[in-house]
């Protein structure tokens, strides 16, 4: 075949080959979760899942399912009261897998049967831990499978302490295991009923709890470069950026979250000064994706609220087992708009230059991270007529971080409602771009195609 002067190539991410299509790794991650969300709702549908004997329904058990993989930990139902302990094992399952990543647990599986891992395989993990590099990736995996071990029997066993003098050894044991892949998975699903509410000036279930939640949403890639480099001036900029931006969140989250409600006596204002710092800690590391609360979320004043929001739509960073647009994606957007205000046409973090490309990266996400925020709200305000403002708004946010927590108003959702509300968990767990791209059609050009430059007004 002849080209003319001026014709291009375009090739689509996603064709067919030996008469088969061959599936963008976006595709099939979309794919993939969908289906692991169908298996865990037929089976949280079965009799020996719940107490009664009668399982799920339909919509509860998609749900809840939905809810487990996407790590997010909103209930319409109990799980504590409800579930068998057939149905908490496979809810745990599901968060375990919701964690780790699907491409991860099928590396896994690969692994022990020896089978050899492709290069194809390799770009659909790298998609699925949202990975810089293809090169390691193999070697990624074991080490997210090893830390992930390692960090959840140690939380089970600090746990174990809390759980044991209630619950005697075997549930004691159950509880701990449970809460602590829970958290380290950041889905903050809990088998008492009112989160640690119970706990909340209990310091080492605080520290422990919330000890697991940082671990998981600094990303498996900073836990590798924490233990392996351990001084932070010898780090790469991602994981310096990580460490900085998240601790600066969890200590002005902290501040505001304490200077706002001290006095409330229905959230802080109930304890010493030891359960308000203990508590106003945990609020503010746990909405960056966790979703366990120790103080009523739906007693906080209005402008604590604002706040938990904020840190619930930036979320956790990339690689983690958290959700929201990412620490990273919100530090290179304020670097970018501050380099545009200084007049600057590079974006620069840490003495080092970012690629253009980063930027409009995070102008993108944030702008679907958005988009799908104002839309599903607008959507639940016009189907959930009695319900509130703030409260929709704040249950739609904390679905997209994938969060779990709530105003109590989740299973006051009719089924439109709760369709909605699992749309939205699924976006937030695979990633607003990964479902843009899965759902729309790339074009690769042959050759270095540029039209014209034309200035347009702008502000």
């Amino acid at each position: 075949m002849s080209l003319r002067a001026g014709e291009r190539v375009v090739v689509h991410e996603s064709q067919a080959v030996g008469g088969r299509v061959q599936m963008t790794p976006a595709q099939l991650l979309v794919l993939g979760y969908s289906g692991i969300i169908l298996l865990g709702t037929l089976l949280l549908m079965l009799p020996q899942s719940t107490v009664n004997g009668r399982g799920l329904s339909l919509m509860e058990a998609l749900f809840t399912a939905t809810s487990s993989v996407c790590v997010t930990g909103l209930n319409v139902v109990n799980v504590g009261a409800h579930l068998s302990f057939f149905g908490q094992v496979v809810l745990m399952m599901l968060i375990q897998v919701g964690a780790l990543g699907l491409m991860t647990m099928s590396t896994l599986f690969a692994l022990i049967m020896g089978r050899p891992i492709t290069f194809r395989d390799r770009l659909f993990i790298k998609e699925d831990l949202n990975y810089g590099y293809v090169a390691g990736i193999v070697r990624l995996v074991r080490h997210v499978l090893g830390m992930t071990a390692l960090i959840e029997t140690v939380g089970a066993g600090l746990l174990m302490a809390v759980f044991y003098p209630r619950y005697g050894l075997g549930k004691g044991l159950f509880f701990s295991v449970f809460h602590s892949i829970s958290a380290f998975a950041n889905a903050g699903f809990d088998l008492m009923g009112n989160s640690l509410m119970d706990y909340a000036a209990h310091p080492l279930a605080v520290f422990a709890i919330s000890g697991l939640v940082i671990a998981g949403g600094l990303g498996f890639a900073v836990l590798i470069d924490i233990i392996q480099i351990r001084r932070y001036s010898k780090m790469p900029l991602h994981s310096k950026l990580v460490i900085r931006v998240s601790s600066e969140l969890i200590l002005l989250g902290m501040l505001t979250i304490m200077a706002l409600e001290w006095t409330n006596p229905k959230t802080l204002g109930q304890f010493g000064i030891g359960g308000k710092l203990l508590a106003s800690f945990f609020t503010s590391v746990s909405p960056r994706t966790a979703g366990f609360n120790v103080v009523d979320t739906a007693s906080l004043l209005p402008g604590t609220l604002l706040i938990v929001m904020i840190l619930m739509f930036i979320g956790a960073s990339p690689g983690s087992t958290g959700g929201g647009v990412k620490t990273t994606t919100f530090a290179v957007l304020v670097r970018g708009v501050y380099s545009v205000i200084k007049g600057k046409h590079d974006v620069e973090i840490g003495q080092r230059r970012l690629p253009q490309w980063d930027f409009g990266r995070a102008v993108a996400i944030i702008s679907l991270a958005g988009a799908v925020v104002l839309t599903v709200t607008t959507l639940l305000l016009i189907t959930q007529p009695d319900l509130g403002f703030v409260e929709v708004l704040f249950e739609t946010v904390s679905a997209f971080g994938t969060v779990g927590l709530s105003m109590g108003i989740t299973a006051e959702l009719n089924g439109i409602g709760r369709f909605l509300v699992i749309l939205t968990m699924f976006v937030g767990r695979v990633g607003p771009m990964t479902v843009a791209i899965a759902l729309g059609k790339r074009h690769l050009a042959a050759g270095n195609v540029r039209y014209s430059e034309e200035k347009i007004s702008l502000g």
